[in-house]
């Protein structure tokens, strides 16, 4: 597992989105239904905050996302759901927990971002899920890099 450091992310995403074309007129995709991973994030600090990656399936229909989901997953696989933020199945730090649940809740909005915008470009990090958001991106990449025509 490799760590990834913000600036290394940063610019990673910025060449991403300038390669790929998301929503570029000069790339098409086929219609099907597509699945992109983003890769894993590791904090630098040592602790457990924000670590694992993202997925994304995309349904393209006419040439342009139709249909977006995204989740995110701890580094073992497990889904960040509802527990995400919990100690033992508790609540330990309420802080910690509400920041973890908004992070998990801009997963949704980014995935409906995408289907309203048709592309990367004009989407913005969410307060709280900068980590969220360039696993977004990356996995986004990845999925539309397999529906090029």
């Amino acid at each position: 597992m490799k760590k990834i450091s913000l600036v290394f992310a940063a610019a990673s995403l910025t060449a991403a989105l300038s390669l790929t074309g998301c929503g570029n007129s000069n790339v098409a995709y086929k219609d099907g239904t597509y699945e992109g991973r983003s890769s894993i994030y590791e904090s630098e600090d040592g602790t457990d905050d924000g670590n694992g990656y993202g997925v994304v399936t995309i349904t393209i229909e006419g040439g342009k996302v139709a249909e977006c989901t995204y989740q995110t997953y701890e580094v073992d696989g497990t889904l960040k759901g509802e527990d995400y933020g919990k100690e033992d199945g508790r609540i330990a730090n309420k802080d910690y927990y509400n920041k973890a649940q908004k992070a998990n809740a801009a997963c949704a909005e980014y995935a409906n971002m995408l289907v309203s915008n048709g592309q990367l470009k004009g989407i913005d990090a969410i307060s709280g899920a900068t980590i969220n958001y360039n696993e977004f991106v990356e996995a986004v990449n990845n999925a539309l890099e397999e529906a090029k025509e």
